[in-house]
């Protein structure tokens, strides 16, 4: 399933790369704009449930993709970057293990614990 899942968003940022492929960007704009949704984490200074809300608030694939329709919907390249941007970075954090955050501590995602060693055979 860990692997099917992988796949998946590898699909999807597939598709990011294909959107902003079609978009009027050099494609320097891709790697220097990928960072942008982790500044969310600055939230964090304030407290673990403000960073958090603010991290799943930009790391969630429903913003990512509305960014990405309402763009296509009113044909505003800016838009559609700033999507594009969102979804590559998100499938990416989600290849990478780094999931949507708990309240408890930044660690603590929906995909596990962040670091946490494999359970021994």
């Amino acid at each position: 399933m860990k692997n099917l899942l992988k796949l998946e968003e590898a699909a999807e940022l597939l598709v990011a790369v294909v959107v902003f492929s079609q978009l009027p960007f050099a494609w320097w704009w891709l790697p220097a704009l990928f960072l942008v949704p982790d500044l969310s984490m600055l939230a964090y200074l304030i407290g673990p449930r403000a960073g958090a809300a603010a991290y799943n608030l930009l790391h969630h694939k429903a913003l990512a993709i509305g960014v990405l329709l309402l763009g296509w919907w009113l044909m505003q390249p800016l838009l559609l970057l700033a999507g594009s941007v969102l979804l590559f970075h998100t499938a990416f954090d989600r290849l990478m293990g780094y999931g949507l955050k708990y309240p408890s501590h930044f660690k603590h995602t929906h995909l596990g614990v962040i670091g946490a060693q494999p359970a021994s055979a």
